[in-house]
């Protein structure tokens, strides 16, 4: 429970410019949508569409923009991006509970392996020689830690994470469960139509606040390292290839894939099912959306979209056979425009 002068001084404290109106000592225990709050509960308007909605708002408190506050009597925090204060209000409302410090008796731990003594390890998990574990952290049920892995402090790895040798995982990141980091790269060559692997020498770098969903896997480089640059959030079931580069900040949504050695900029947003052919580059800002097939750099800033929006299955058929005669149809276009143009010569010349 957060009084909400408390929940404005936090705010603060956080850099955001926030005004209360109404009562600082209101207590405010839950978050809650826009027509589900009540008393107790704080919720938040971020899309001006709904702010017919306001009228019926029962809740405690609200998070609005200050063009949304004229019609309001009830307690309200004004600020300038109420999704971002309410992510804050509900991580502090709802704080995940720190596990306690120490070794559980089933877990595995090489003699030659350093872990903080404020950090845990949760049962059946597996740590190998050389391993460094920093202040803080937490190592959930099963996770298995590969030879010299590093952890900085306060990160977190969910039950089932496996993070194999040599990988440097950087102060609060958070692996969710099933989470491999540091398997082997797709590195192949042909010999005469058989396959020789190459092996992978390269690590894998988290750096500082990273979060990696469910089930996705980055693999470790071929030579070099795959990066994975400071604040970047990756949703579940994604697959980065060896050598990738992920820059600062860009969020990737679910099921994506990128290919080995392609390096995507800063501050990007993936959409869900991209798939990213590799030794590309990405520039900074850049948004694809999803379903979206990259085959090319992008050395743009700007929205890129590509895919077949969904349609009934006759029209979808119909469109892909004018699709296959698409280059017959320019041919023959081209054929006509030079047929026209020496026309319009010989007429110039009489």
């Amino acid at each position: 429970m957060l009084s909400l002068k408390v929940i404005l001084d936090r705010l603060k404290g956080q850099g955001i410019s926030a005004r209360l109106v109404g009562d600082e000592n209101c207590a405010i225990v839950r978050v809650a949508g826009l027509l589900q709050a009540g008393q107790g509960d704080i919720t938040f308007l971020n899309n001006p569409r709904f702010k017919s909605l306001l009228n019926d708002v029962e809740a405690s408190a609200i998070i609005v923009k200050a063009t949304d506050s004229d019609q309001l009597s009830t307690n309200h925090i004004i600020v300038e991006n109420p999704h971002v204060a309410y992510a804050h209000v509900a991580g502090w409302l709802y704080t995940t509970n720190d596990a306690e410090a120490g070794i559980h008796s089933s877990a595995v731990i090489a003699a030659s392996s350093h872990i903080h003594t404020t950090a845990s390890i949760g049962p059946l998990c597996v740590i190998e020689a050389d391993v460094v574990i920093g202040a803080g952290c937490q190592i959930g049920p099963g996770c298995i830690i590969g030879q010299g892995v590093e952890i900085a402090e306060n990160s977190r790895l969910l039950a089932n994470v496996t993070v194999c040798h040599g990988a440097n995982i950087g102060c609060r990141v958070i692996l969710h469960p099933g989470v491999v980091i540091g398997a082997d790269g797709f590195g192949l060559a042909n010999n005469d139509g058989r396959w020789v692997k190459v092996p992978q020498i390269g690590g894998v770098v988290l750096s500082d606040d990273v979060e990696v969903g469910a089930n996705t896997t980055i693999d470790r480089g071929a030579i070099e390292d795959t990066k994975i640059g400071r604040g970047v959030k990756l949703d579940n079931q994604i697959q980065i290839g060896h050598n990738v580069h992920i820059g600062e900040h860009t969020a990737i949504a679910a099921c994506t894939a990128v290919a080995g050695s392609t390096h995507i900029g800063q501050h990007c947003a993936i959409g869900g099912c991209v798939g990213i052919v590799g030794h590309l580059e990405i520039t900074d800002n850049v948004t694809i959306t999803g379903m979206s097939h990259v085959s090319q750099s992008i050395t743009e800033t700007g929205v890129y979209s590509s895919g077949t929006p969904l349609e009934t299955s006759s029209q979808w058929h119909r469109n892909f056979v004018r699709m296959k005669q698409l280059d017959d149809m320019v041919r023959r276009l081209k054929k006509l425009e030079n047929q026209l143009h020496a026309n319009e010569n010989q007429d110039e010349i009489k």
